[in-house]
C-alpha cells in the first residue's frame, strides 16, 4: 500500500520521485501496485512519464554520452531524422501502420532498401534500450508489429 507524504516545494523539487499535486502522486502509486500485482517490474517515475519516441531517442542519446560514447557522426544524423520523422509519435501510436507509413515517406524521399533497413535497425534499438535499460514496456519485435 502506498504512502503519501507532503512535502514543501523546496524538498519536492529536489525529489525525484515526488509530486505537487495528490492525485498525480496517488495515480503513480497505483500504477505501480498495478505492475507488482501483474508481476512486473515497476517503471521509475522518469521513465513512466516518457510518452514520445523522440523522448525515447533523448534517453538513448543521453544513455550513451553518460557512460562517455556519445553518438558518434552517422548514427547521430539517423537519430536526428528518426527524431524529425517519428519524434512527435507516441510511442503507443508506434505500430505497423505507422512505421510502414514512415517507409514511404523515407522511400519518396530518395532512400533505398539498405537505408530504410538502417533505419527500421535504429528504431528497433530505441525501443529495445528503453525495454532493456530502463525496463519501459514497449513492443521491442518489429516482425511482430509487421504482422498485426
Amino acid at each position: 500500500m502506498a504512502t503519501y507524504t507532503k512535502l514543501s516545494r523546496s524538498v519536492a523539487e529536489v525529489a525525484m520521485s515526488a509530486f505537487l499535486r495528490r492525485d498525480d502522486a496517488r495515480h503513480r502509486a497505483t500504477e505501480t501496485e498495478r505492475q507488482v500485482d501483474r508481476g512486473e517490474t515497476p517503471t521509475k517515475s522518469r521513465i513512466a512519464r516518457l510518452k514520445t519516441f523522440g523522448e525515447l531517442i533523448d534517453l538513448h542519446i543521453d544513455d550513451m554520452c553518460d557512460v562517455g560514447k556519445s553518438p558518434r557522426r552517422s548514427k547521430a544524423a539517423a537519430l536526428d531524422m528518426l527524431q524529425r520523422h517519428l519524434g512527435k509519435c507516441s510511442i503507443a501510436a508506434l505500430d505497423r501502420e505507422r512505421l510502414i507509413r514512415f517507409g514511404r515517406d523515407r522511400a519518396a524521399q530518395g532512400a533505398g532498401p539498405m537505408t530504410l533497413g538502417i533505419d527500421i535497425g535504429f528504431v528497433k534499438l530505441i525501443l529495445s534500450h528503453a525495454a532493456a535499460v530502463h525496463g519501459l514496456p514497449v513492443k521491442v519485435d518489429l516482425a511482430e508489429v509487421y504482422s498485426r
